[in-house]
């Protein structure tokens, strides 16, 4: 039995970018940056940095480009993938990406990506009603008239 698994958790390098097939999927690619830290032998730390091509389809690929920007964690499982084609000077071009079979955004920055809140007006700025104040149906509901 194979294994072709890839799970990696970084940063993005840039923000999604959004295309689609002709056939109409949607298909974005995300620059995803992870690093890892280590001493030598003499007890100095080092720390290498890793870059990583994401393909990502579907519904997720869309989900990515509305809700990720340069700079947000995300969790990828998928596979490796090498592509190969012919440029234009006559020479062979390779890339090996990792197709996402599943993205999990991290955590977000305080203050990052959250909307704008309205302006609370004087009529939103309107307390809860007390519990009691809540008027409940008299009449007995029969089970058998919910629809799900």
């Amino acid at each position: 039995m194979y294994l072709n698994k890839a799970i990696l958790i970084g940063n993005l390098t840039r923000d999604p970018e959004l295309k689609s097939l002709p056939s109409g999927i949607q298909v974005a690619t995300i620059g995803l940056a992870t690093n890892r830290t280590w001493k030598d032998k003499d007890g100095n730390k080092k720390e290498d940095t890793q870059f990583h091509n994401i393909v990502v389809f579907g519904r997720q690929a869309e989900t990515s480009a509305q809700f990720l920007r340069k700079g947000s964690s995300i969790l990828v499982e998928g596979r490796m993938q090498t592509r190969s084609w012919d440029a234009a000077d006559g020479t062979k071009k390779y890339r090996t990406e990792i197709v996402a079979d599943r993205i999990q955004f991290g955590p977000r920055p305080a203050g990052a990506g959250a909307p704008a809140a309205a302006p609370i007006t004087k009529e939103d700025d309107q307390p809860a009603p007390p519990a009691d104040a809540i008027e409940y149906p008299e009449e007995n509901i029969n089970v058998d008239d919910i629809p799900f």
